[in-house]
Order: C-alpha cells, then sequence, then structure tokens
C-alpha cells in the first residue's frame, strides 16, 4: 500500500514512524511491525534528496525495521529471568522518547511565540517626583518618648559596650621596656662578689629593682658559675643558697 508523503514533514526517521502509527491509530506499545514496515519502505522508494546524511538515516532505520521483521518470525528468545524479549522494545522506547522531545520542542516554541507578544513600557517618572524626599516628622518619630525613656534607652546602649569589654585584658596596663646594660649589670656583680665574698642568692636576687633586672643577674651567676669565678652551696634541701667567690 503506496502513501503520499513529501520529505519535508518529517524531521527523521523517528518522525517519520510516529506518524504512521498515528495514521493507523495503533498503539505504540503493540506495533505492527509487518503493516509500519511496509509503509515505511513505500515512503523510502518515494524519497528524492541529493543529502545522502538524511538518506543514510532513513535506510538504517528501514535495515533495523526489516531486522525486528524478520525476529518477530522466529520463536521468541527468552532473558535470564526466563522472560520472552519482544524484538520491538528497543525501538518503542526510542520513539517515546523522541514523542517526549517532540512534544517539548512544541511547548517551548509556544512559550518563544507568547513571550514576543510581551510588551514593556520604560518607566516615566518626572524627574520632580524623582528628587521629591519627605520631610521628617520629627514629632511622629520621636512619638511617646520623653527624656526619661531616651535616659533609658542610653543607658542600655552603655551597658552593652561595657559588657563587650574585656575584664581581665582591659586591666593590662602598657608594658614598657627595660633599658639594662649586661655588661654594667656583670662589672656590678662581680663587684658585689669581691666585697662579700660570701653571700645569700637571694639577697643579691631581693636587692634587683625589676623582675628584668632578677633575670640579668640570674644569668650572670650562671655564667660566673660556669667559668669558676664562683662557687655555689645548698647544704639541706629548701636552704638558702649561698655563693662564695674563688677569686684570689
Amino acid at each position: 500500500m503506496a502513501i503520499n508523503v513529501k520529505l519535508e514533514k518529517f524531521e527523521g526517521p523517528l518522525d517519520l514512524l510516529l506518524h504512521l502509527i498515528d495514521k493507523n491509530k495503533v498503539d505504540i506499545y503493540d506495533i505492527p511491525i509487518a503493516l509500519i514496515t511496509d509503509q515505511y519502505l513505500d515512503y523510502l522508494k518515494q524519497m528524492d534528496t541529493e543529502d545522502l546524511n538524511v538518506m543514510s538515516e532513513f535506510i538504517v532505520m528501514a535495515a533495523t525495521l526489516l531486522d525486528i521483521k524478520a525476529r518477530m518470525l522466529l520463536p521468541a528468545e527468552v532473558n535470564e529471568e526466563g522472560e520472552e524479549e519482544d524484538p520491538r522494545a528497543e525501538l518503542v522506547e526510542k520513539l517515546i522518547e523522541y514523542k517526549m522531545y517532540k512534544y517539548m520542542s512544541f511547548e517551548l516554541k509556544d512559550r518563544q511565540i507568547d513571550a514576543v507578544r510581551n510588551v514593556y513600557k520604560a518607566p516615566t517618572i518626572p524627574k520632580e517626583v524623582l528628587e521629591y524626599v519627605e520631610p521628617i516628622d520629627y514629632e511622629k518619630l520621636i512619638g511617646d518618648l520623653d527624656l526619661t525613656k531616651l535616659n533609658q534607652i542610653f543607658q542600655s546602649v552603655v551597658r552593652k559596650q561595657k559588657d563587650k569589654i574585656d575584664p581581665i585584658r582591659s586591666g593590662f596596663g602598657k608594658i614598657e621596656k627595660d633599658e639594662i646594660n649586661l655588661e654594667e649589670k656583670q662589672l656590678y656583680i662581680e663587684m658585689y662578689v669581691r666585697a662579700h665574698k660570701k653571700f645569700s642568692f637571694r639577697a643579691l636576687l631581693e636587692a634587683q629593682p625589676t623582675k628584668m633586672e632578677i633575670v640579668v643577674t640570674f644569668l650572670v651567676v650562671l655564667e660566673m658559675m660556669k667559668v669558676g669565678k664562683i662557687k655555689i652551696v645548698q647544704e639541706n634541701l629548701f636552704d638558702d643558697i649561698m655563693i662564695t667567690s674563688l677569686a684570689a
């Protein structure tokens, strides 16, 4: 049975198959493959195109339809689950997918057409209106506030600011650098050792006015002990440490 169709009506072999299915009013899930294949081949014979790409797509689909038609004549194949496989299943899946995208393209095209019909008007607000600033009504702004309430608000803000102050770090004073001449301190201790010969280490440290001088004094004593200028003795645990001069 021959049918008269034109190539420009279809965008590809799947589009043609959908047309034939709709024309014959058959179920897409139960395609009469013999009827559809015959009509498809009749259309193929009427094709008159020099575009090999288009022609090859239709020929490939024709070969697919013939393959399905031949497999329909053979005993049904059984899959691993023991169910019979339908040779048309893959083709049906492709047709349904193509049909979905085709209808989606129609919807998008309709929306594009509707969008072209939308007309927007540019704003034409007068300059005076744009530059207008509503005057401030201070009485309305303050409302029922009085000096007492304003003072309460102010005190509340002050308390919040105080809460942000670190009670520990805020009490730190300014750290000043102690300037100590190490050579002068070493000379001072050597003279002290010569003058006292034997004395308490604690007494020497307590005589220093600052923490930095205590640290420097401690380092100088260690250095003098290292070079053999003094000797340090502690007879019993927790006893006072005694320093003795070894200088002649």
